[in-house]
């Protein structure tokens, strides 16, 4: 559908709900006279300057004072002639607000995400940026709108554009080869082909090796909360969250269900898991079925905090000492009750803190380290990090036939494993056409001339 003939959208851009201001958007060819007959005016106001405006329905009853904003096409978000109304928030207006815009002919509610689609379609960003946006609106921690800002920038997709256009390089190289061997090219093609494949390989290996990064942090870092009955996990969790997210009690085996919380820890996002009482014999079935819950969470967990109660401490629950390795703390709880007071430590080398929930000392000291370990496990490097399953998956089909293209033997296998990478790369943006292919080609060489 062409850009005069596709239909104009509208939707609320701000939140939901009774506020201080509202914000219409409207796209699309009918979103100038949309402008005349809301505000009563013969001429459109000029571009990017707010404009004071009483508004009308479509009987000339009045509905609201405001602002609005004019951005002609393609200097707008979504490239296309962009109308906004910044209106009262308050819910009448915006159902009046509503039903003006239905009743203009070709205005219709947009769907979900058209208004970024339209913005990608019309060439203001790619579609890694597009994800960003996305990502910036539900960030709730610095980190998070760090990450998604910088994508939003086209860090990540002017890295993933780099590789993919040396690879439509070298493999417009191999075509020439391939289509023109009459030509007089240059010599070496196919090897020096071979090694800006390999090199690229490597970069990409090295890339998804950070993938769990941007994941994370985009997701939240998973911490399970586990240990033995009783051992102040809901407590602990409680203290964290700052609310009584679990029930607290000295009976054993209150806690049958996984509880999550989300926390914001030093602008990194982690989501707390409270987890069943581990014991070898659950008193019944619901409680066994708790334990199986913890049991598999501990094992999905990036990070797990064990519980154990300090006055046994060094003595251990057996049912524990399978949870510490490099990806554990141990937390020695109830330290009010007796704590011991040398230095503690664990012949695992998994790292030991003391706490006591309700006296509150060495709660610091735990936040420090848990801050400490998400820093370790998300803190973003020099390159962008991959935030989208999508992401990890397209690469690694590209890696793959970066991979068969160096242990293939025909030229014309090679070729298309090349062919079968660049595509990869350009699913991820969202760019995907031979066209750049022949552009190189014919610069490049001058085949013909």
């Amino acid at each position: 559908m062409s850009g005069a003939d596709r239909d104009t959208i509208f939707a609320l851009a701000s939140g939901p709900g009774t506020g201080g201001l509202q914000v219409f958007r409207v796209s699309g060819p009918a979103a100038g006279p949309a402008l005349l007959a809301l505000a009563g005016r013969s001429t459109l106001p000029r571009a990017r300057q707010a404009i004071r405006a009483g508004f009308h329905g479509p009987d000339g009853e009045l509905f609201d004072h405001g602002l609005l904003l004019w951005f002609p096409a393609p200097a707008s978000f979504t490239g296309e002639d962009v109308l906004e109304l910044h209106l009262h928030g308050g819910r009448a207006v915006f159902r009046a607000a509503t039903e003006a815009l239905l009743a203009m002919p070709g205005l219709r509610l947009a769907e979900p995400g058209e208004f970024s689609r339209r913005a990608f379609e019309h060439g203001k960003f790619d579609l890694t940026a597009a994800e960003a946006i996305a990502d910036l609106v539900a960030a709730e921690t610095a980190a998070q709108r760090r990450q998604a800002l910088r994508q939003m920038a086209g860090a990540l997709g002017q890295l993933y554009d780099g590789w993919r256009d040396r690879l439509l390089r070298a493999l417009a190289h191999l075509e020439a080869e391939i289509d023109f061997p009459e030509e007089d090219l240059p010599g070496g093609i196919a090897a020096n082909v071979r090694t800006a494949a390999a090199e690229l390989a490597g970069e990409i290996a090295a890339h998804l090796a950070e993938a769990p990064r941007g994941l994370r942090l985009r997701d939240g870092l998973s911490i399970a909360i586990l240990g033995p009955p009783n051992a102040g996990k809901s407590s602990l969790i409680n203290m964290l969250a700052g609310r009584e997210a679990a029930i607290v009690s000295s009976r054993a085996g209150t806690t049958r269900d996984v509880i999550e919380i989300h926390l914001d820890l030093g602008g990194y996002p982690a989501v707390l898991a409270d987890t069943a009482g581990l014991r070898e014999a659950a008193a019944d079935p619901v409680e066994a079925e708790g334990v199986r819950r913890a049991l598999a969470r501990a094992a999905e967990a990036d990070l797990k905090l064990v519980l154990v109660e300090a006055a046994g401490w060094p003595d251990l629950p057996p049912e524990v000492l399978p949870l510490l390795d490099r990806d554990a703390i141990l937390l020695l709880t109830k330290t009010d009750l007796g704590a011991p007071a040398a230095p503690l430590s664990h012949p695992g080398g998994v790292p030991v803190l003391a706490v006591s929930v309700r006296e509150g000392t060495g709660v610091a000291a735990l936040l420090a380290a848990l801050q400490a370990a998400l820093e370790a496990r998300m803190a973003p490097g020099a390159a962008p990090a991959l935030t989208r399953i999508r992401h990890r998956q397209a690469l690694e089909e590209c890696l793959s036939a970066l991979r068969r293209f160096a242990d293939a033997r025909a030229v014309e296998l090679a070729a298309e494993d090349l062919r079968l990478a660049a595509r990869a790369l350009g699913r991820i943006t969202g760019r995907v056409s031979v066209e750049d292919m022949l552009d190189i080609v014919f610069r490049d060489f001058c085949i013909g001339k």
